[in-house]
């Protein structure tokens, strides 16, 4: 199990980032939680198999939410993050 703690930047609040976020990974099997920051930025939580988890990663970097875009993407790999059994948005 791979877990991994992500900061994302750029337009990704008020566009259905997060949103899109739950949906992705509920389609890849990925648990966890997006929540969004007071300084613009999302913070996701994320844990899965290997490659989905490389596909979660890519795609978020892509931006899951059409008019959303991603500017940058710190990754934090083995986090300490809550173990969950579903994708939630806080």
């Amino acid at each position: 199990m791979r877990k991994v703690k992500m900061n994302v930047r750029g337009r990704v609040q008020g566009v259905g980032f997060r949103f899109t976020t739950k949906m992705l990974a509920d389609e890849l099997g990925i648990y966890g939680s997006a929540k969004n920051e007071d300084d613009g930025s999302v913070t996701i939580e994320a844990m899965g198999d290997d490659t989905p988890m490389e596909t979660f990663i890519q795609r978020v970097k892509d931006s899951p939410s059409p008019v959303g875009r991603v500017t940058s993407c710190e990754i934090e790999e083995n986090a300490p993050i809550v173990e969950r059994t579903k994708f939630i948005t806080d």
